[in-house]
């Protein structure tokens, strides 16, 4: 993996990240594949959006049909056709969302399966064997995830047993790549590390700095954060934590966000996102525009010819009205799924650009003052 930083603005940063299946400009927002594929869409929109990766699910895919399965069927780019890039998460987020069935331990976590109620161990070497046979452009390593408001002692617990397992996947991924280069060939999988400590200044320092001192990790990403603090607790969070992490690495800010919350963290030095709100959104009738956002339920867009934003040029907005989305939303009908999240999800790869435009001209406070003036004045 090759990271260029082409250009900042302030602590905004414009890069190119070089990946095995193609380019990825930053800033870049990644849609989520949790199973290999993106809700209510097929990957012709995708590539019709001009989306160079996504984010497909580890623990998910490991349940179903199987890591295996897929290796044996040629990996992920193979099994999907998908040509572009993928990043799989390691299964962290899922001990935190699945709280219920998990059992942490000091050697990894154990799920308990929630579709069958089977158990399954995740150390850090499984969690990248699953992505090895996945075959993901980007690997997460495994990490301890806390929810907010936490104790002490549990934030320090997370940031030593993420910094012990941090050292156990290096280490093995590197041994992987060793014998891989024996045997005459390139192993393209690349590693992050993920970063935790809460919103305490302290314990962030602590664990940036013990994570980056393992070193060979080819980025990094910011954890722990949008899991109940506050926005404002969150943007201070990354105010003192992007700074420790290596500016020649690119940055991810995992699970976040909403409009504001991505362009905040750009201003702060984030390179990279996902979360799970456009589409997710877009299928409960919240649509994202460039003058903030709606329902389209309302009775209000009944009569609407407008497009969803014009301001858009996706292929929901150029062909359909909001009228129609209107109609088809409280019909029930499957097609709005589609036709919204292809609008969402061309709002939000769209924010990232013109960040990223406005980083490389030198503009990015103008863009930023405008996107809050655009969001304030809608009626």
């Amino acid at each position: 993996m090759e990271f260029n930083l082409q250009k900042t603005d302030g602590n905004a940063r414009a890069g190119i990240l070089k990946l095995a299946h193609g380019e990825v400009q930053t800033p870049i927002f990644m849609p989520v594949g949790t199973q290999a594929s993106i809700k209510a869409l097929d990957f012709n929109d995708l590539l019709e959006l001009d989306t160079p990766i996504i984010l497909a699910n580890t623990y998910h895919l490991y349940l179903r049909p199987n890591d295996i399965t897929i290796a044996t069927l040629g990996g992920l780019h193979e099994f999907t056709k998908f040509p572009r890039n993928f990043l799989t998460d390691s299964g962290g987020f899922q001990a935190f969302s699945l709280n219920n069935n998990v059992e942490h331990r000091e050697d990894g976590i154990v799920f308990k399966s929630h579709i069958d109620g089977s158990r399954h161990f995740f150390s850090p070497q499984k969690v990248l064997d699953i992505q090895y046979n996945l075959n993901s452009d980007i690997m997460m390593i495994l990490d301890d995830l806390v929810g907010l408001p936490a104790s002490k002692e549990r934030i320090i617990s997370s940031i030593n047993r993420t910094t012990k397992w941090a050292q156990e996947a290096i280490t093995y991924h590197n041994f992987k790549k060793q014998i891989t280069a024996d045997s005459n060939k390139i192993l393209t999988n690349n590693i992050f590390a993920i970063v935790q400590g809460g919103i305490d200044k302290e314990f962030r320092e602590a664990s940036a700095r013990d994570l980056t001192s393992l070193g060979d990790f080819d980025g990094y990403a910011i954890g722990g954060l949008a899991v109940g603090e506050l926005n404002t607790q969150m943007y201070a969070t990354l105010d003192f934590t992007t700074p420790l992490l290596p500016k020649e690495k690119p940055r991810y800010l995992m699970g976040v966000g909403t409009p504001q919350d991505i362009v905040e963290a750009i201003a702060r030095g984030v390179d990279m996102f996902d979360c799970v709100m456009p589409t997710r959104n877009a299928r409960n009738g919240t649509i994202f525009t460039h003058s903030g956002k709606f329902a389209i339920k309302s009775p209000r867009f009944k009569l609407d010819t407008q497009p969803l934003d014009s301001k858009c040029h996706c292929y929901t907005c150029s062909k359909h009205s909001r009228a129609y989305l209107h109609h088809l939303f409280r019909a029930g009908e499957i097609s709005y799924f589609r036709l919204a999240s292809i609008h969402n999800l061309a709002y939000y790869l769209s924010l990232v650009r013109d960040a990223r435009e406005a980083i490389l001209k030198g503009e990015f406070m103008q863009f930023y003052k405008n996107f809050y003036a655009q969001i304030e004045n809608i009626s």
